[in-house]
């Protein structure tokens, strides 16, 4: 079947209706996958391997995002950055212990 219907007899294109519709979809920006942060907290504080930790979820992140799954990378990007908030608290909390014993 052709993907039109035929006009009915005694009608012209003229007198019918035009109407157009139009669907956009709303652009969400991407979610954030805090690699280089993750990076920094690998290199520079890596207590109780939190920071490789945040680095593969990072990194699982970024995966995500190209695969247009936006969920998925929003769940790998909050867990990427809870790693690296608490890799930064233990990291000052001992640094705050060192200095007071010493």
């Amino acid at each position: 079947l052709p993907p039109y219907e035929m006009l009915p007899s005694g009608l012209s294109r003229d007198e019918l209706s035009r109407s157009t519709a139009v669907l956009i979809e709303e652009e969400r920006p991407p979610p954030r996958d805090h690699l280089a942060w993750s990076l920094c907290t690998t290199l520079y504080g890596n207590v109780f391997c939190l920071g490789l930790l945040a680095t593969v979820f990072s990194i699982k992140s970024r995966d995500r995002k190209v695969l247009r799954d936006h969920s998925g990378a929003l769940s790998y990007g909050s867990t990427a950055k809870c790693l690296n908030i608490t890799a930064l608290v233990i990291n000052i909390v001992l640094v705050i212990a060192v200095l007071i014993i010493v």
